[in-house]
């Protein structure tokens, strides 16, 4: 059912060579191969793989006796590895078939596909061809998103592949993309389409009833709102929508039509295509890159950290793994936690002691961070290790760190004299630091004196506390030795035990950090705010999550931000609302992992307390108006039940200092996930600005229980563009639904407007 239609899409490609590498690759995965699946040493098994037909689909051979035919949307795979770049092909292959080898790497937590080609050139072609495949779709502008899933859905509904629609399949159709219609408008509905007044549509009905159904009413609104020009926008009129309501001065050439161009206006369709174009959304298009000063010291920023970052799963009995370090880096986090202990046949590993979490090697965890770490990203990564080894193992885990790491470990300070501060982000561009305890103050690393061998030191803080909350069973305050090689490479981040704000200033150089578990933490950042801002000011915090906190679960990040903490270590794979705000903190300046915390919380004259708010240059009174207009193809959540249509809502949320802190929905609608529409209007009252995030979120109420997440969007309010915006949605794990997203209009304007 329009096959027409789909193959008229356009994927983007760059130039004529493009055209002709598509279609053979294109042919090459509709054809498909056979590939040996890996999963363990004695289960490698060969299965056929190929492209479905929509251009969308992976179908994979099953030998199951239920649920044969097996497939994965191309959407859901995160990257696709050569070689032998995944945990299960290095343990269950040899390194004589490393070119043969690929793994193809999902979303959330499924695990990955490892696959072996029987030459060096199938795999090959593999990986260039899906990886050509993912790219092309993920360059697919909104309205070439839209189409390829409403036609995908018209596809599903054609049960007898006749390329028509009966009213039967109009209603399936319907329920696929989350309407639910009575009998008599579905009728009503086919009837109008229906021009030639048969039992099926086809051909130009089908066409119509496309359109039809994607008409977008707000839209028309807006548009004859400010088209007054025979039905179209003249420049000037134009002009007067982005100054009135975009507040931006944007030509928007391509948007407009060749006739338009010759008469210098803009169609309906342009006015659409304007509005959904990807810099017309609503985070400010010059914050997707790097746009903040990176030359300030370390200390000023607020980095994307990871607490027991190799977990996967709940802090007791959930499995270890390189690939959550992977995951973590690959979504820019800056800083991860290793904790050692002593492995068999000598070499050291990382887990979370005395519980039943599985083991894997320090050797290999640091061998995937150097592999991942610059990615995304190429601003510095701290190694935050928690250090339980014996002498002997703590100099394999240093020898490991400078011979896997090389010239990016930084082994002593920039320059050749002591530093007094931090160096910047931008001078430890593709560096790694060391956190961790030192035997000597830092200086020692310009003296010929630094001899000291070995030496007994307090263990890090964190490793105390959790003995505290029961899971360890040795006393509190446990000494260990600590080798001086692993002394040596830490350089910026010594790990030391916090007493107080004021023996920190007196007593601790810059470098000296402190770790604080998030009880203590909330309760200084509650009575000693401007303290704690003021600790900030020249050197470095890191908070954790509770050691009772068995399910992974995460403490809210945003007061601790208020305080100035620059390292806020979460359970990165916990996908809840407090990992949605970590990732719309750093969502702007180029998702490096660094934000540039407000000046008033780096200037050491501010007086900025967050719970009382006086009188500073941080009061900045604002009221954000937000109207949610309307959403589009939300996705459908139990999509084994066809009659399972989302009753939609919308909730608006500010997170920032406790004055900002607020929550408001729209009312719920029945049965419309494709196209609802509330024009609701909220207004937030604001104080601190540069501290707020906004979320969007969109639940399916449910009048008997806790509402279901359909997704949400998080930024920074000082991100927010003003206008008419499209808001993307996420799904919990903060992958992008695609083609899925809200309307709205929102303003950020000055208390007194």
């Amino acid at each position: 059912m329009l096959a027409h239609e789909l193959t008229s899409l356009q994927l983007p490609g760059k130039k004529k060579n493009n055209k002709y590498w598509d279609y053979f690759e294109r042919k090459f995965l509709l054809t498909g191969g056979n590939l040996l699946k890996v999963r363990s040493s004695s289960w490698k098994k060969r299965r056929m793989y190929k492209l479905q037909e929509d251009c969308r689909t992976m179908w994979q051979e099953s030998k199951k006796t239920v649920n044969q035919d097996q497939t994965f949307p191309i959407d859901d795979i995160e990257s696709v590895r050569r070689g032998r770049q995944s945990e299960g092909l290095k343990k269950y292959t040899e390194a004589s078939v490393e070119e043969r080898c690929f793994s193809i790497i999902f979303q959330g937590h499924r695990k990955n596909l490892d696959l072996m080609a029987s030459s060096k050139e199938e795999a090959n072609r593999w990986v260039t061809s899906l990886e050509k495949l993912m790219n092309n779709i993920r360059n697919l502008n909104h309205k070439q998103k839209s189409e390829h899933w409403l036609i995908n859905c018209m596809r599903k509904a054609d049960k007898n592949k006749d390329n028509k629609m009966s009213l039967k399949e109009l209603k399936h159709f319907l329920r696929q993309v989350n309407i639910e219609v009575s009998e008599v408008y579905a009728e009503e509905f086919f009837k109008k389409c229906n021009k030639s007044e048969g039992r099926y549509l086809e051909g130009e009905e089908i066409k119509h009833f496309y359109d039809l159904l994607t008409h977008r009413e707000e839209i028309e609104v807006i548009f004859q709102s400010y088209a007054q020009s025979d039905g179209q926008m003249s420049a000037r009129d134009l002009m007067n929508f982005l100054l009135n309501e975009q507040r931006e001065h944007s030509p928007l050439a391509f948007f407009f039509s060749k006739k338009a161009k010759e008469q210098k206006r803009m169609t309906k369709d342009g006015f659409l295509m304007y509005l959904q174009q990807e810099d017309g959304s609503i985070l400010n298009p010059a914050h997707k890159t790097v746009y903040q000063d990176m030359s300030q010291p370390l200390n000023h920023y607020f980095i994307s950290s990871s607490h027991n970052t190799y977990l996967t799963d709940d802090q007791l009995k959930g499995p270890s793994s390189t690939e959550a370090y992977i995951k973590a880096l690959m979504k820019s986090c800056r800083c991860v936690e290793l904790d050692c202990w002593d492995g068999p046949n000598g070499e050291p590993i990382i887990y979370h002691g005395y519980t039943l979490t599985s083991k894997i090697l320090f050797r290999d965890v640091i061998r995937a961070i150097k592999d991942f770490a610059f990615k995304t990203s190429d601003y510095p990564v701290i190694l935050s290790l928690e250090n339980h080894c014996t002498v002997n193992q703590q100099k394999l885990m240093a020898h490991h760190l400078v011979s896997i790491l090389g010239d990016a470990l930084v082994t002593r300070p920039l320059g050749t004299s002591m530093p007094t501060n931090f160096p910047s982000p931008e001078e430890l561009r593709g560096k790694f630091l060391v956190k961790g305890k030192r035997l000597n103050k830092l200086d020692a690393a310009f003296s010929n004196n630094n001899t000291v061998e070995e030496d007994t030191v307090s263990e890090e803080d964190e490793a105390a506390d959790c003995k505290e909350n029961g899971q360890k069973s040795k006393p509190k305050k446990s000494k260990i030795k600590l080798a001086k090689e692993l002394s040596d490479v830490v350089i910026y981040c010594k790990s030391v035990h916090f007493n107080s704000f004021e023996h920190a200033r007196d007593s601790q150089a810059f470098y000296e950090m402190s770790s604080f578990k998030e009880s203590k933490a909330f309760n200084l950042a509650d009575t000693s705010a401007t303290a704690f801002i003021h600790h900030n000011m020249d050197k470095l915090s890191r908070i954790y999550p509770a050691g009772s906190r068995t399910d992974s679960s995460n403490y809210n990040p945003v007061p601790m931000w208020n305080v100035g903490c620059q390292i806020v270590a979460l359970n990165f794979q916990t996908p809840h609302k407090e990992m949605h705000l970590n990732q719309g903190r750093f969502l702007p300046n180029g998702f490096c992992g660094y934000i540039l915390k407000p000046e008033f919380q780096r200037s050491l004259s501010s007086q900025f307390n967050p719970n009382t708010l006086t009188n500073g240059p941080w009061l900045k009174m604002k009221t954000f108006h937000v109207m949610v207009i309307s959403a589009q193809q939300l996705p459908k959540l139990n999509k084994e039940k066809q009659r399972s249509i989302v009753d939609p809502l919308v909730r608006v949320e500010i997170h920032g200092v406790p004055a900002d802190n607020c929550s408001k929905e729209t009312h719920y609608l029945n049965n419309n996930g494709f196209n609802p529409m509330w024009n609701e209007k909220f207004q937030f009252p604001i104080h601190v600005p540069e501290l707020a995030l906004v979320r969007f979120v969109v639940e399916d109420y449910d009048a008997a229980s806790q509402n279901d997440f359909v997704g949400q969007y998080c930024l920074p309010l000082t991100s927010v563009q003003n206008g008419y915006r499209h808001v993307p949605l996420l799904t919990k794990r903060g992958d992008v639904i695609p083609s899925a997203g809200l309307f709205v209009h929102v303003i950020l304007l000055d208390a007194q407007q």
